[in-house]
């Protein structure tokens, strides 16, 4: 017999959010307030009156829902979700979809090299193509201390990382967003910004069961603002890490120079794992306020995937892995 232990996220079935709740529009809009005034790191908030379309073309076939991932609070509605963002290649306040949406998301191209069997570069859809597309229900939570739970669809980075060979001497994996040279969004002409924007993991984090590569939300593609049409999502980790619209994976032996550590490491460091003890030097990071509902909540500590990860990180102690 089979003994399976219950995950840290999981709810019993009849407890998670049913798909006709958030694919709904109508209900959803009925159901999402005015989102309040933003945070000491952001713009206004707002809710768009309905949610932004999906890229023209693009394919609309959502994929079956992975029953592993639950939830334990309301998936936020989609409207507060697609209209909130964090960009800033296309602006630093959080209304940057009328800017993201004007980036052609096809054709889009991915470069895997470095530390690798062989370099390649493929096209997004041919990539899709060779990859086993789900939908997962996560927890997201940002550093400024909003937080949401979303309907990603994509499929585990760990999938990826085994499609580019990467050499048994790979110890991390450096992950890079658009530059000028595929798109020049507005925020890329701001030159005391380290661009490109790129973000690192381990590889033991890189293949970790959570670690996830989304392309889609809500049952539709991925819209530009939420990083379309390649985006990684880290759910125990700060939205900083789950880097947007990715254009090379590379394979490293040396820790990456990550975007934010480059600009702040006392405020943004590499590991960026959730905690609700460790206050960020300009706000408590103790609770988060729940996109669409306003509503403060305590934080959990690996945003409520301790189980999952803590291993990932033992003999890491003296490491700022909370920061």
């Amino acid at each position: 017999m089979l003994i399976r232990t219950k995950r840290d996220w999981e709810l019993p079935e009849s407890a998670a959010t049913p798909e006709s709740v958030y694919i709904n529009r109508r209900a959803l809009m009925a159901g999402a307030g005015a989102i309040a005034g933003g945070l000491a790191l952001g713009g206004a908030a707002r809710a768009a009156d309905a949610p932004v379309g999906a890229p023209a073309g693009a394919p609309v076939a959502a994929p079956a829902r992975n029953p592993a991932y639950t939830l334990d609070r309301p998936v936020t509605p989609e409207a507060a979700a697609t209209s909130y963002n964090n960009f800033y290649e296309f602006g630093t306040s959080k209304d940057v979809v009328t800017a993201a949406q004007k980036m052609p998301l096809r054709p889009w191209t991915l470069r895997i090299d470095g530390m690798v069997e062989k370099p390649l570069t493929l096209g997004v859809d041919d990539l899709l193509k060779a990859m086993p597309v789900e939908e997962r229900l996560y927890r997201h939570r940002c550093v400024e201390a909003w937080a949401m739970a979303v309907p990603w669809m994509g499929f585990p980075l760990a999938k990826l990382v085994a499609f580019a060979k990467p050499l048994s001497s790979a110890t991390y994996v450096e992950l890079q967003t658009f530059g000028r040279d595929t798109y020049a969004a507005p925020g890329l002409r701001q030159p005391f910004y380290p661009w490109p924007y790129v973000e690192g993991l381990t590889m033991a984090e890189a293949t970790n069961d959570l670690a996830f590569i989304s392309t889609g939300l809500y049952g539709k593609p991925l819209q530009g603002q939420n990083g379309a049409p390649l985006r990684l999502t880290l759910p125990w980790k700060y939205g900083f890490k789950s880097v947007k619209s990715i254009v090379r994976i590379s394979f490293t032996d040396k820790k990456p120079k990550t975007f934010w550590a480059l600009l702040n490491a006392d405020e943004y460091g590499f590991w960026a794992n959730v905690n609700p003890a460790v206050p960020h030097p300009r706000w408590s990071q103790a609770h988060e306020r729940l996109l669409g509902s306003n509503e403060s909540v305590p934080t959990q500590i690996f945003n409520g995937y301790g189980a999952q990860v803590a291993g990932l990180y033992k003999g890491l102690e003296k490491e700022a892995l909370f920061m």
